[in-house]
């Protein structure tokens, strides 16, 4: 048997801390969330094998389906409204602005900023009584709105806040993007007499099909893990219209210690995930 050199050898040294967290860090919770699956486990007691109990109980689960609705919806409002503010911004701050660096950083700072500490901000925002946003509307004569305590308008507002938190990520994005367009496209455009919305249309959306692509997907990754802002504002209410699937898998995990099934909710919203991923991706791959 051939012996390792030392080159080898070192280079097992230096790749053993990276195998050793993805063993202990993601392939060992991975097999033994598989495992839960089947199983039910309180933490407490010993595990008890229960077969497919776990997934005949989420499909008869309607707090469960709620939660993936509401989700849903928080995607409705967020993914566009998201990408909406970033082109805008990511286009704007593509020209030859004065204090274009500045504003790329200002737009950016949310993005560092703690989830918690945005929540508890924009909580002072959203009170119906003393929020700046209720009093701003009280100013021009408009009724007080109840953000956070309306079913109706409580999702939304969340929505409005996860977008004001993490547009300057994808404000980058979209301008790396915009920085590969060769410019002589547009000169071209100009000299066959295009307007700046048919360059726009023409060009920009579609040389940023990859790109657009792109942040649908994180934004989609990223909506679907919403969890502090309604840990934070709401706590899952009003009547439940806030419970997003992440705080759901939570509360049955952590709250009621339903280890088995909070895995079985965890696999079951990883494959929606998948599947509207998927569908996303041949919708922009068809229209662009």
């Amino acid at each position: 048997m051939k012996k390792m050199s030392s080159q080898q050898r070192s280079g097992l040294v230096l790749i053993a801390p990276y195998w050793i967290h993805f063993l202990f860090f993601m392939a060992y919770p991975l097999v033994f969330s598989v495992i839960l699956v089947f199983h039910k486990w309180d933490v407490y007691t010993p595990i008890q094998w229960v077969g497919f109990n776990n997934f005949i109980r989420l499909f008869h689960d309607d707090l469960f389906f709620q939660a993936i609705f509401n989700t849903l919806l928080f995607l409705m409002i967020h993914i566009p409204l998201q990408i909406a503010i970033a082109l805008f911004f990511a286009v704007l701050l593509n020209q030859k602005i004065r204090g274009r660096g500045f504003f790329r950083a200002v737009y950016f700072l949310p993005v560092i900023i703690s989830g918690v500490v945005i929540s508890i901000l924009w909580q002072q925002l959203f009170s119906q009584e003393t929020g700046v946003l209720n009093n701003l509307l009280s100013g021009i004569g408009l009724p007080k709105v109840p953000w956070l305590n309306s079913p109706e308008w409580a999702m939304p507002s969340i929505a409005i806040m996860a977008t004001w938190k993490n547009v300057g990520f994808y404000i980058v994005l979209f301008l790396a993007g915009l920085q590969t367009i060769p410019y002589s496209l547009y000169e071209s455009a100009k000299i066959d007499g295009a307007s700046s919305w048919q360059q726009f249309h023409r060009i920009t959306l579609p040389m940023l099909n990859s790109t657009m692509l792109l942040v649908m997907i994180l934004s989609t990754i990223g909506g679907f893990s919403l969890f502090i802002e309604p840990y934070i504002l709401t706590g899952g209410g009003p009547m439940n219209r806030t419970l997003s699937a992440m705080l759901y898998i939570y509360k049955q995990a952590f709250y009621f210690n339903r280890m088995g099934y909070a895995a079985t909710l965890g696999f079951f919203f990883a494959f929606i995930i998948l599947a509207v991923v998927l569908v996303q991706r041949k919708v922009v791959e068809q229209e662009y």
